[in-house]
């Protein structure tokens, strides 16, 4: 009996360390797993890297003196080795975008989708497909080309010199608006919420992209300027601001302009306006620029 504790006791003595052992075997039979191979390999260098580090300091020197060439392509190779493994902006992806970013990414998302939903005559087959042919009606009235044709012909059956001021300055307005709106235009290059090609009249105003908004930025300042130079009755005035107002966002039906495109357009159209208040031409300046136009302007007199 005596003997038989003492064995019990000597096992007991012995577990820990058969514990260990067996905790050790069990490790190496982990990493000795294929997922962990890697883990365990030491790293290995080519024959030829080896063979260019055993030369000695004195060789290397030796020979960079003798080919000063080989050097120099070794440390361009070198150069373009790293350029090569950089990756591109456009693929990198910013871990901590800034506010700022967020916000306007954030901004130009609302822009789009809800330009999107508003284009309900950009197709015929939209869901307010039937009633595109009155919305593009409703946008030519905001057109350059028709207000500088029906400026010019006002100008020419327009007998006072009131008249003719307040037509000149107009038509000034007028190519202001179309020349800038279209240097912006030509700048940014933003393209529609909808794929659709411009018309034939948009390509002779050159009203091609999409930011800033021309009809909106036309009609914004067209509105305003009639307001400040018509004696208008009080429905009268109300009937032009919703003009302006649906001018705008026929375009933004039609598929080809964003919301901020309109408001953007807008805001330079009241631009406009005040710049040509800023230079507006004497009645006397006026009557000299109807004369060349007409070629009945004579310096001498």
């Amino acid at each position: 009996m005596s003997g038989y504790i003492k064995d019990t006791k000597w096992e007991k003595s012995k577990m820990p360390a058969y514990q260990s052992r067996t905790r050790t075997r069990d490790r190496s039979n982990v990493l000795n797993r294929p997922e962990f191979l890697s883990l365990n390999q030491p790293f290995r260098t080519s024959n030829a890297e080896v063979r260019g580090s055993a030369r000695r300091p004195g060789q290397i020197k030796h020979q960079q003196s003798q080919h000063p060439e080989y050097l120099q392509e070794s440390t361009e190779g070198g150069k373009d080795r790293r350029e090569s493994l950089k990756l591109p902006e456009e693929d990198c992806m910013q871990l901590n975008p800034s506010f700022k970013g967020i916000a306007m990414n954030s901004l130009l998302a609302i822009d789009i989708c809800l330009s999107k939903r508003l284009g309900v005559c950009a197709y015929t087959s939209s869901p307010w497909g039937s009633v595109r042919s009155m919305v593009t009606l409703l946008a030519l009235t905001g057109h350059g080309i028709t207000w500088i044709c029906g400026t010019l012909l006002c100008l020419t059956r327009s007998n006072t010199l009131a008249g003719q001021e307040v037509l000149v300055n107009l038509l000034l307005a007028l190519i202001l608006d179309v020349m800038t709106v279209a240097g912006v235009q030509k700048l940014v290059k933003r393209k529609g919420p909808w794929e659709i090609n411009p018309g034939f009249l948009d390509y002779v105003a050159m009203d091609v992209y999409s930011f800033p908004a021309a009809h909106a930025s036309r009609a914004a300042m067209v509105a305003k300027f009639l307001l400040s130079h018509l004696v208008l009755a009080v429905p009268l005035r109300i009937l032009l601001v919703l003009w302006a107002f649906l001018v705008g966002i026929s375009r933004v039906m039609l598929g080809r302009h964003h919301l901020t495109d309109m408001a953007c357009g807008f805001a330079l159209g009241f631009l406009h306006y005040s710049l040509v208040e800023m230079v507006w031409l004497s009645s006397s300046a006026c009557q000299t620029l109807i004369s060349i136009g007409t070629f009945s302007w004579s310096p001498f007199y």
